[in-house]
């Protein structure tokens, strides 16, 4: 053997030596925690923070800077029916959005591979991540969710279409305890953007892909006797062995339920008049500095009636960060009062494409309303109605844009013109395209009767949601411009939990909701054609989520526009997936499924000076969750 070769086995060897023990070093690292889990570990009640952290901890970079331990972040929420204010907060997906929602970054899984075209995902899982109550997560917990709960019909009656291509469901299997790969017939191009989205809770509980295996087995049937769990489930209250089931996996409410988000709920929300939520002694990401997050100790939530209490208490300086329900007229109120407040106003930018739209029911129970309302005409009439500038002006300040509901310039899918169609205000075309629709009889007070002869009586249903704008105001005013064109028109509000029923039912003659989401490349099939049953036509969206199985098949152009979305999402060729999401969007504001008002209108959020790290400007975006890629863990308290 050569001189130079020992040498160079030698210096093998020696490298060999440093890594090793350099990884070493590196699984060892000393981290740092709060002081309240310092304690803790004192008392012998929780184990080190290194052993309640994962091998590779997600390390979150600060907005400004390394933040303190401690404090209570106080914001306002209207109850029950507003649960989803904590949907990002909780939300942590396989994979999540960049903190600009411009890009796919690693979460729960620190890795994952695209193989055979976009048809197979492979996710890598994050070894020794735990629970909140120090279970280890693995790849049973998301196999549960696969296997126990979308497979089971009582407690998943159709498959969530986001999971779905070419009418055929994801397969999904368990390759070890820490990798999981999920397999599509076709290609499925925006599965990653979907699970941004969908896969934390952003679409409802159901679409959460991992859940706590080893907590809600004792609620299924297939791990606990059926007799046992419904006689439970009448004991706590419920009709059904699901309905428990579906109380326990409320991550949202139940303090018993297992998290894997900076904070857990420790007090049940109903009957509260402020609702607790504290850290999670088991979170797994850190700062730079190796300080485990969340810095901030718990949240508390004050329940109050409505969007006004809310901005009377950010007024008055009890919120430290509130990123809903502050309401955009009451702009110039608060910047008056910043100083005195001690707090500081944002204004974040949204990509929503109209922030009050009208969504007449496509699959109305009454069958001439039904006719009616799946005339486009009619909806296009109402739409010239609408005198959008005056909205504008007296609800948003000057600062949204008379607009459309379409999507946003910065969508890929965008064409130019769009946001003007059937926008001006225009009481002549009104009448001229209602006429159109077989409404141009009238009785003795000039109103327009229904193409039976019976007197047209419609109702909008909504409830106030103030973070869109004030649409209690803007309802009031619509009401008019259609009253004023003949049609004889009431409005109701009501609370979040109750509506959330009504528009997902064949009763309601139009609803309101905000409509957009159009920022990333992921189109939200939601706000462009029906397809969950609270967006205007419930019986379609449920044959298009169930593949056929359930409700009513459309026909025509909303027919055209699912088949086209499905084309969309297994369509890999960038080029072509441009051009069929632009006809898609197109053929979406030809038909006006939903009718705008006003779009682009800036959100306000109200921050105290001390509270800090977050963004001075960000989008404010559902389909981002809105505060979620801004990493509310590394938000703290300054004293």
């Amino acid at each position: 053997m050569s001189r130079v070769f020992k040498v160079f086995i030698i210096l093998v060897l020696v490298l060999g030596l440093v890594l090793s023990l350099g990884s070493v070093g590196f699984s060892q690292k000393k981290y740092n925690e709060s002081p309240i889990l310092s304690e803790l570990v004192k008392q012998g009640k929780l184990p080190p923070v290194e052993k309640r952290l994962p091998d590779n901890p997600l390390v979150i970079e600060p907005v400004e800077e390394i933040g303190k331990y401690g404090g209570t972040w106080r914001f306002a929420m209207l109850g029950p029916g507003d649960i989803s204010i904590y949907v990002p907060i909780f939300s942590e997906p396989l994979v999540k959005w960049n903190r600009t929602g411009n890009g796919i970054i690693p979460n729960v899984a620190e890795k994952w591979e695209i193989k055979r075209a976009y048809r197979e995902f492979i996710f890598y899982l994050r070894k020794g991540l735990k629970w909140s109550d120090g279970q280890p997560l693995t790849a049973d917990d998301i196999m549960f969710w696969y296997e126990d709960i979308l497979q089971n019909k009582e407690l998943a009656p159709s498959f969530p279409s986001w999971l779905v291509v070419d009418g055929v469901p994801v397969v999904v299997k368990k390759i070890n305890d820490y990798t999981v790969s999920f397999t599509f017939k076709e290609p499925n191009v925006v599965f990653l953007e979907n699970i941004c989205f969908q896969g934390g809770g952003g679409a409802g509980t159901l679409s959460i892909m991992i859940h706590p295996k080893h907590y809600l087995k004792q609620f299924h049937p297939k791990y606990t006797a059926k007799e046992q769990l419904e006689k439970t489930a009448k004991e706590m209250g419920f009709n059904t062995w699901y309905a428990l089931f579906w109380n326990r996996a409320d991550l949202y409410t139940n303090p018993d339920c297992p998290v894997i988000s900076p904070w857990k709920v420790t007090t049940p929300l109903a009957g509260k008049s402020v609702h607790i939520l504290e850290r999670n002694p088991y979170y797994w990401k850190v700062d730079p500095a190796g300080n485990q997050l969340p810095y901030i100790d718990r949240i508390a939530a004050s329940v109050v009636e409505n969007a006004e209490v809310v901005n009377m208490k950010a007024l008055s300086g009890e919120l430290d960060f509130q990123y809903k329900h502050i309401l955009l007229s009451n702009y110039p109120l608060f910047k008056e009062n910043e100083a005195k407040g001690g707090y500081s106003v944002l204004l974040w930018p949204t990509a929503l494409g109209s922030n009050c739209a009208f969504m007449p029911n496509l699959t109305h129970k009454d069958p001439v309303l039904k006719a009616l309302f799946n005339n486009k005409n009619f909806r296009i009439g109402l739409s010239y109605a609408i005198n959008r500038d005056e909205i504008n002006k007296l609800f948003y300040l000057g600062l949204a844009q008379p607009r459309h509901a379409t999507v946003v310039p910065e969508c890929p899918y965008y064409t130019p013109g769009l946001e003007k169609l059937y926008a001006e205000y225009d009481p002549k075309k009104a009448n001229e395209y209602l006429d159109r629709a077989g409404l141009k009889k009238r009785d003795k007070d000039g109103y327009r009767l229904r193409p039976d002869g019976k007197p047209l009586q419609l109702t909008i249903e909504f409830t106030p949601v103030g973070e869109f704008g004030p649409w209690a105001d803007i309802v009031e005013l619509v009401t008019k411009y259609w009253n004023a064109v003949g049609l004889r028109v009431a409005y109701k509000s009501m609370d979040r939990a109750l509506y959330d029923i009504r528009r997902a039912s064949t009763e309601f003659d139009i609803m309101v909701w905000a409509w957009g989401r159009g920022l990333t490349p992921l189109i939200q099939p939601v706000f462009i054609f029906p397809v969950i049953p609270t967006t205007g036509a419930p019986l379609y969206a449920q044959w298009y989520s169930s593949g056929g199985k359930t409700g009513e098949k459309p026909t025509g152009d909303i027919l055209r526009a699912m088949y086209m979305y499905d084309r969309f999402k297994r369509t890999i060729d960038d080029a072509e997936r441009v051009r069929i999401g632009k006809e898609l969007i197109k053929l979406s504001a030809e038909n006006a499924w939903s009718i705008g008002t006003v779009g682009l209108a800036p959100t306000p959020l109200i921050v105290k000076k001390n509270f800090k790290n977050v963004p001075q400007r960000s989008f404010y975006e559902w389909l981002l969750l809105q505060i979620a890629n801004t990493n509310p863990e590394q938000y703290f308290i300054k004293d």
